[in-house]
């Protein structure tokens, strides 16, 4: 049977990957696919540099764009990133020209999937994109074919490795007493090649929010929807929090967290109090993992490296032996027109309970006054830890609230900051039963 010809544009880490998977693996993806899978063409901007990989005999495109208008190609990855620019470019030309779409490209997707999926159905293109999320976790196809029969009333997940990776040696290094602070921990992943040299949107939650908003719109089968997505990152959590953490019986870990509720579809990213019992309490370093609840399968966990050439391109290749096989469906599992209008719950909408960390002036008065902001917003607490006396200096306070309302618990929040004895902004972390 006749290769499927496959033109790659983005010659980094995952597009590397891609192209030392094809060379290895050739004769299982042969097997697998039905007939091989052979890359023909490429596109990167420097022709010159040494990739590691063999790249002879391929035809090379310095526009990413004229890779798309190739007649010989079946099928174009897109290796690039970026949510605009050239990426998007090739992605639209190559649904123009009726060439199926492999991408990565989270961020592309999370802001612009409505309208890619609009413009492949429309001409007859499939898009895939199951190395967008989690890397090698086969989170996409989880949910769009595996519990495809399911009602999905949530799906969360630790989505970015970087901050799994901080948060990880933060707690570690705080249950061994040295207390070691978010900047230097930072510092540490940076050299270790975990965090990039500009890591804002990984420490400030845009890359997992890009991932959440394409698995909300997959579990509840409505658009992709970036701005309805509530996003905090990690940078204010401290060493102390890891020591309450522990002693409340909690982790802390960075989710994503999207949920069908009655009032329509609410989706979130932020630092969560996680129960030691949870499996994703149990994920550590730069791993990934994705949990799917659904009504009749329950809980599915799906866990595995998230990110790097090897993972990213396992799943890659994947969707191309799934093209070579003739297997497609619909974008985001239904036709666009079948697409809820759910609405978006906004975080304001939240019930549960909280951590709340203060480093308020040791004197006498000031739980007191701290109860009431509480009491005035109908919060009543679950717990109070105080550790050591300093009188005239600032000590750290712990309460955990009952579960109550996220706008009166900001509220009271803002109130409780603005107490001269508390002398920096308080520490909120949501608990999350998970259950």
């Amino acid at each position: 049977m006749r290769p499927l010809s496959v033109g790659l544009a983005g010659l980094g880490t995952v597009g590397g990957g891609v192209v030392r998977l094809l060379r290895d693996n050739a004769d299982l993806i042969a097997l697998r696919a039905g007939r091989p899978i052979t890359l023909t063409a490429v596109s990167a901007r420097d022709r010159n540099r040494d990739r590691g990989v063999p790249l002879a005999g391929l035809r090379w495109y310095d526009d990413p764009v004229a890779l798309a208008a190739d007649p010989a190609l079946d099928v174009i990855v897109e290796a690039i990133g970026g949510s605009d620019g050239p990426a998007r470019a090739l992605v639209e030309a190559a649904i123009r020209a009726g060439r199926p779409v492999v991408t990565a490209n989270k961020a592309m997707l999370a802001l612009h999937g409505a309208a890619l999926a609009s413009a492949a159905e429309a001409n007859g293109v499939p898009l895939a994109f199951e190395a967008a999320v989690a890397g090698g976790i086969p989170a996409i196809k989880a949910l769009r074919e595996g519990l495809a029969a399911n009602h999905i009333s949530r799906v969360s997940g630790i989505l970015n490795g970087t901050c799994n990776y901080i948060l990880s040696t933060m707690r570690r290094e705080a249950e061994k007493g040295a207390g070691r602070e978010f900047a230097e921990v930072l510092a540490d992943a940076q050299r270790l090649g975990y965090a990039e040299a500009d890591p804002g949107f990984d420490i400030d939650g845009i890359d997992a929010a890009h991932k959440l908003a394409i698995l909300a719109a997959l579990a509840f089968a409505r658009p992709v929807a970036f701005a309805d997505v509530h996003v905090e990152g990690i940078r204010r959590v401290s060493a102390l929090d890891f020591t309450y953490a522990a002693e409340l019986g909690y982790r802390i870990k960075l989710l994503g967290l999207a949920a069908r509720t009655e009032a329509g579809v609410s989706a979130r990213v932020h630092p969560c109090m996680v129960p030691l019992s949870h499996p994703l309490a149990q994920v550590e370093g730069v791993f990934n993992a994705v949990v799917a609840e659904g009504d009749f399968v329950g809980r599915v966990v799906l866990e595995g490296r998230g990110a790097g050439g090897g993972p990213t391109g396992s799943a890659i290749v994947a969707d191309l032996i799934d093209l070579a096989r003739g297997r497609t469906t619909p974008v985001f599992g239904v036709a666009c027109a079948a697409l809820s209008a759910e609405p978006a719950v906004p975080i304001a909408r939240r019930h549960g309970a909280y951590y709340l960390r203060l480093m308020v002036v040791d004197r006498p008065g000031v739980i007191a006054d701290v109860s009431a902001c509480l009491r005035d917003h109908a919060i009543s607490l679950e717990s109070m830890l105080q550790r050591g006396r300093s009188a005239g200096e600032a000590v750290p306070v712990v309460l955990t609230t009952h579960e109550c309302d996220e706008a009166a618990m900001q509220e009271a929040a803002a109130r409780i900051a603005a107490l001269d004895a508390v002398v920096e902004a308080p520490m909120l972390i949501r608990i999350e039963p998970l259950t």
